[in-house]
């Protein structure tokens, strides 16, 4: 595939305590496979939807154990231009621009209100190799309770036009890069425990939305909400076994009228 364009959704890795857990439970869920842990990167080990490459599992950096949790990366030509740009806009570099090997250079940030994320400068590794097929990514949405600093703030990192899902029952923006929609960002409500945090929910195609909740939940995942079928797929968002927040969406299934979107 070629390089996205700057501010598309490209990769997404987790840590994990248990990355053999780990390795088992995505395998059960999504059907995934897994390469060869890279002892060079922190035992870096790719994951694989039907052989092409979708995600990654590693082990925690010392002093991260158990905090597990899905980093989505946004592709940028100049990860140290970005960095800069982050800074500018009010968020925090947690990790200055680092290259891996001729792999591409990362560096990770966090947003003003909290949400964590990840940015990709491709070498070699151009991002996922497979989308919105079983298994792929599909989706992504900032989940945050400060949407005014997280609009503001992606807006103005990247090359993002905003519009706004008319609807009285939540605040929901979506992120367009040109002519593709990119991104989404939802207004967390009281439902959400106050000790939750900002976060990037990722969204992870299935073929069956029930069939994969059920694995998931039978494997000691939690799930959150759904599954509901909506007009852009049924889904579900879950917790896996060691803490991570993601959600699954078949997008084959869907039910009702796309809701009106304006520009802002």
């Amino acid at each position: 595939m070629a390089v996205q364009p700057e501010g598309t959704p490209c990769w997404a890795d987790a840590m994990f305590s248990d990355v053999e857990g780990a390795k088992s439970f995505y395998g059960d869920v999504l059907g995934w496979t897994f390469g060869e842990s890279s002892s060079e990167y922190g035992n870096y080990t790719q994951a694989y939807a039907d052989g092409k490459a979708t995600a990654a599992v590693v082990p925690p950096m010392p002093g991260q154990e158990g905090q597990s949790q899905w980093c989505l990366y946004f592709a940028s030509p100049d990860a140290a231009a970005t960095a800069a740009k982050i800074r500018a806009a009010g968020g925090e570099v947690l990790m200055e621009p680092m290259q891996v090997g001729d792999f591409g250079t990362m560096c990770l940030g966090r947003e003003p209100s909290g949400a964590v994320f990840g940015v990709w400068q491709a070498g070699t590794h151009e991002g996922f190799e497979t989308e919105q097929t079983p298994g792929g990514y599909a989706w992504a949405e900032v989940f945050t309770r400060e949407p005014e600093r997280a609009d503001r703030f992606f807006s103005t990192v990247f090359p993002y036009t905003a519009r706004q899902m008319e609807d009285d029952a939540i605040d929901f923006r979506i992120f367009d890069v040109g002519e593709n929609t990119v991104l989404g960002r939802m207004k967390m409500t009281d439902e959400f425990p106050p000790e939750v945090p900002s976060y990037v929910n990722v969204y992870f195609a299935v073929p069956d939305c029930d069939d994969a909740v059920a694995k998931a939940t039978k494997l000691g995942a939690v799930l959150r909400f759904g599954p509901m079928t909506s007009p852009f797929g049924r889904f579900a968002a879950l917790t896996d076994p060691q803490g991570a927040n993601f959600s699954v969406i078949d997008l084959t299934t869907t039910e009702g009228d796309l809701p009106k979107i304006t520009p802002v």
